[in-house]
């Protein structure tokens, strides 16, 4: 079992267009009914957009702990307060409260209270979910709204899709990743036998394509690069193209600017199923070709 996992240094990249192709290209060809899905960026989550699953189930996600005060046994003395850097405990009426959001689970004001009136409570900051897609089993999750632990959330998504994948013998898992280079997309690379970059010939896309590049070659994860909307500024696509080779980084495909991409997304389908012959379908399709043999050679 292999995993592909696509990343960009920045998002809106094209990454979950481009996972939505392949996932479509491999359930047409030797390797249907043989991939798994996974959607890692539990952040934004939009994979299930395009693939238009049905959950099987979903657990709870705990992460992160805050502080609760018992109103039976606190004094109101203020000792907490004082020690609370995230300014999260505040006095109204004589009592004292604490904001869920602004805490930071320091427990300093656990440590602090003459009455052991605040204890620590783990959260529910999200969901994990298990569906079935059109084109294969789907892994995915959300994290509710100003909570972290995003990179934590992202390896139990991994966890599950790989395990389901050994257990039912599936061929490939590919993971839709998060972008940037922090916790979350540690999270997706770490263990990956591939890594596939969507890139854009910008000035920000060039700069995050190489923060992202040092992070999967930190893990010493192999990397492949692939530029969207490549004909808008060829110089752009060059200077990426001469980067990657001066590293020894394939450069395996070039996919142009394509109004077909945005109607395929608002009609809820890959575009490569939404119009093969689009031009942004045809270059996607090439893509996969390349992307495979790599992959499937790639040592477990």
């Amino acid at each position: 079992m292999k995993q592909l996992v696509i990343l960009s240094g920045k998002g809106g990249t094209g990454k979950t267009s481009v996972t939505a192709a392949f996932a479509h290209l491999a359930s047409q060809g030797p390797l249907a009914d043989r991939i798994l899905l996974a959607d890692a960026d539990v952040d934004a989550a939009n994979l299930e957009l395009v693939l238009q699953p049905r959950r099987l189930d979903t657990q709870p996600f705990r992460g992160g702990q805050v502080a609760v005060i018992n109103e039976d046994t606190c004094v109101h003395c203020g000792d907490c307060e004082s020690v609370c850097r995230f300014d999260a405990i505040i006095e109204t009426d004589g009592r004292w409260t604490i904001d869920p959001i602004a805490c930071d689970g320091c427990a300093a004001c656990v440590y602090q209270c003459p009455t052991d009136s605040i204890a620590m409570q783990e959260q529910t900051v999200g969901e994990c979910a298990r569906s079935d897609s059109r084109y294969g089993p789907l892994h995915h999750a959300h994290l509710s709204p100003g909570q972290e632990n995003s990179g934590k959330l992202v390896t139990q998504v991994r966890q599950r899709a790989r395990q389901q994948a050994l257990d039912e013998q599936r061929q490939v898992v590919i993971v839709d990743g998060p972008p940037g280079i922090g916790c979350p997309v540690i999270a997706a690379v770490s263990g990956a036998d591939l890594a596939l970059l969507v890139t854009e010939p910008t000035v920000s896309g060039i700069h995050d394509l190489r923060r992202a590049l040092q992070t999967v070659q930190h893990f010493g994860v192999p990397a492949l690069v692939c530029i969207n909307k490549a004909d808008v500024y060829p110089a752009g696509a060059r200077e990426i193209e001469a980067d990657c080779a001066a590293q020894g980084i394939p450069t395996v495909g070039r996919i142009p600017f394509d109004l077909t991409v945005a109607s395929a997304m608002v009609a809820g389908e890959a575009v490569t199923l939404y119009r093969p012959d689009a031009p942004a379908s045809l270059a996607l399709s090439a893509l996969w070709a390349r992307v495979l043999p790599f992959l499937l050679e790639a040592p477990a």
